[in-house]
């Protein structure tokens, strides 16, 4: 098992921890007060710079390789924390906690 695997298959259960709780608590576009605070709190955690409030409740955040030079390629990732006006009749142990309010797209990013 590479160091990568390894250290993938040691994040792996919190990852899914935070993916089960974002999705037990959906929150309507721009009302992401819930769910930006639990994405600072992990890049916080995990050293990773932010920036709070782009579009009222959007992080931004970079992880920048110390060798990285201004004009390398980079990679872009989007994840959409907002729900859908739907009620969610899943039976997940993390389904919604919110009624008529749930992650329904499958472009979430949670």
């Amino acid at each position: 098992m590479s160091s990568l695997e390894r250290h993938l298959a040691e994040i792996t259960p919190r990852l899914v921890s935070i993916r089960h709780n974002l999705h037990a608590h959906p929150e309507l576009a721009y009302q992401e007060t819930y769910a930006s605070a639990v994405v600072q709190k992990q890049l916080s955690e995990w050293d990773i710079p932010f920036e709070p409030g782009v579009a009222e409740t959007g992080v931004v955040a970079w992880i920048e390789p110390a060798e990285a030079r201004r004009n390398d390629p980079a990679i872009g990732l989007r994840a959409d924390l907002d729900a859908l006006p739907i009620a969610e009749e899943s039976g997940l142990s993390y389904a919604s906690t919110h009624p008529g309010r749930m992650h329904a797209c499958g472009h979430d990013g949670h």
